[in-house]
């Protein structure tokens, strides 16, 4: 069974900074997406950032230049470095396991808040 375990997340005024770490554990495939989604009260929830175990990263426009994703060498831990952080990215974040194709695993959130 795979779980992702989150940690990371807090109150930070605007213009700050925080990072957020996921771990990964149980069987899970080394070629795999890990990433960051966000929700808000009354929205979907939407990508933040994503990192293929490969190289390749993708990120949300609004957060383009202020956030960078990192993974390790195990491919089991994603980091998401936040810088500049505004209001509009408080919500709660979502650590992301998949393959590409329908399955996917969730961590149970973390919430942060960017608020003077």
């Amino acid at each position: 069974q795979v779980q992702l375990v989150e940690s990371g997340g807090g109150l930070v005024q605007p213009g700050g900074s925080l990072r957020l770490s996921c771990a990964a554990s149980g069987s899970i495939i080394r070629n795999n997406f890990m990433g960051w989604y966000r929700q808000t009260p009354g929205k979907q929830r939407e990508l933040v950032a994503h990192s293929f175990s490969g190289g390749t990263t993708k990120y949300a426009d609004s957060v383009k230049g202020r956030f960078t994703i990192s993974r390790d060498n195990t491919m089991r831990t994603v980091l998401l470095q936040m810088n500049s952080l505004k209001p509009e990215d408080t919500g709660v974040y979502y650590c992301n396991l998949n393959y590409g194709g329908t399955t996917q695993y969730w961590g149970q959130g973390t919430q942060v808040t960017v608020s003077s």
